[in-house]
């Protein structure tokens, strides 16, 4: 399942996918993987969250990397079970027009291999299209 925080920058996103991350410890069994641009949010979450800073990745250049990056994630670790992706547009030049089928192929992992995905876009929902009406927006 993929599910997406939506809105401008500034509008809190980060901090509700943060406590959303550290809540989630309490509803899991397995692992949660927090993925984001940079070491700036280590701190802010808790220790059993892993965290994967992309900037350490600077090979990962476009979805298709991307997406076989996650793939190698999870391959690493059967029992993760949720995937927060903070401000997906600021990694690997991705743009919104990569969206649609970004977040299709995050849906067939999903069904696939288990976890969920928890995305936030810096955009307007009326900026992404109709295809958004096919995920939950958490805000």
């Amino acid at each position: 399942m993929v599910k997406l925080l939506v809105g401008h920058k500034g509008s809190g996103k980060t901090k509700m996918m943060v406590d959303m991350a550290n809540s989630s410890l309490d509803k899991v069994n397995g692992s949660v993987v927090f993925i984001n641009k940079n070491h700036r949010l280590m701190y802010d979450l808790k220790y059993r969250i892993r965290v994967v800073c992309m900037e350490d990745y600077e090979q990962v250049t476009n979805i298709d990397e991307y997406i076989g990056f996650i793939l190698g994630i999870i391959s690493q670790d059967h029992d993760i079970e949720m995937v927060f992706i903070d401000s997906i547009l600021k990694h690997a030049d991705i743009s919104i027009g990569d969206l649609e089928d970004f977040f299709e192929r995050l849906s067939a992992i999903s069904g696939s291999y288990g976890p969920d995905f928890i995305i936030s876009v810096s955009a307007e929902k009326e900026e992404l299209g109709d295809y958004i009406n096919k995920y939950e927006i958490l805000n």
